[in-house]
């Protein structure tokens, strides 16, 4: 079994045997409450005219979701990777009913 790390410098680094291990551990140490969603970036815009950037996602779970204006460049970033690539993310979210579809506070892209 693989052990966290016990060193002072390394608080916010974990070590797990494997990713399915890593998620859990990410998800506790953000709180009980917190899940993990997964979903595909099915479009992405820019509308000009009201100066905002958009996005679709279509959810593992179900549903479809599309978030327009209120996204950062750090979260777009992460989008544009995940939609050159796969198109998959990942977003852990202690929101409940289907707020965490929009929940971008802890948003990953995935590989394959």
């Amino acid at each position: 079994m693989a052990e966290q790390r016990a060193s002072g410098t390394t608080e916010h680094q974990m070590t797990r045997a494997g990713s399915d291990e890593l998620g859990e551990a990410q998800a506790q140490r953000a709180g009980i409450n917190f899940e993990w969603h997964f979903g595909r970036v099915t479009s992405m815009g820019v509308y000009e005219i009201t100066n905002s950037r958009t996005v679709t996602i279509l959810w593992e779970e179900g549903g479809v979701s599309n978030q327009q204006g209120e996204i950062t460049d750090e979260q777009w970033e992460i989008f544009k990777l995940a939609f050159v690539g796969s198109g998959r993310i990942a977003i852990l979210s202690d929101q409940e009913e289907k707020r965490w579809m929009y929940d971008y506070r802890f948003l990953e892209a995935l590989r394959g």
